[in-house]
């Protein structure tokens, strides 16, 4: 909502919706792919279709806890109701839930018959870790950061991403 020009707006209050896209693409990539990895671990039947549907309902869960959480910590700070703070929080949570969309759509090209389980956590794995190194590029650059400092803080990403793979290949 833009402010009037008699109302000036702090730097953090317009910032926010930035940094609440670029900690959401973080935290829903990790946990998609922590999820993706726990997933190949299973010793059941593979089913693709239930475990995208598991996925994305996870991420819903996170994200309403987490918006949740996010509302009640700061109700006494507005004079807002605390149910439309609630309510609106948990929306602004959205790019979390976003963020574990490629999952989930490798899942359902594995439940299509596009390629099996395996295949689909592998890519989502590799997604996942690419995705970590744009988020942290990213961030860095909004922040001000040069491209060499941007570039070292999206491999410092990257490396959650590639120590969840690894924790994966040793689980086996």
């Amino acid at each position: 909502m833009p402010a009037s020009p008699s109302v000036p707006v702090s730097p953090d209050r317009r910032a926010e919706p930035l940094q609440r896209l670029l900690f959401g693409g973080i935290y829903g990539t990790i946990l998609a792919s922590a999820l993706a990895a726990a997933l190949d671990n299973d010793n059941g039947h593979p089913d693709p279709g239930y475990d995208a549907l598991w996925v994305l309902l996870t991420s819903l869960a996170s994200a309403g806890a987490h918006g949740y959480a996010h509302a009640i910590a700061h109700r006494t700070a507005d004079g807002a109701a605390v149910t439309s703070s609630v309510v609106r929080s948990v929306l602004t949570e959205w790019p979390l839930t976003a963020a574990v969309l490629p999952t989930v759509a490798a899942l359902l090209g594995a439940h299509a018959g596009w390629w099996n389980e395996d295949a689909a956590i592998g890519v989502a794995l590799t997604i996942n870790t690419v995705a970590l190194f744009g988020w942290g590029l990213w961030a860095a650059r909004v922040a001000g950061r040069g491209w060499a400092r941007s570039c070292r803080t999206g491999c410092v990403d990257m490396l959650l991403g590639l120590f969840i793979v690894a924790a994966n290949i040793l689980s086996h």
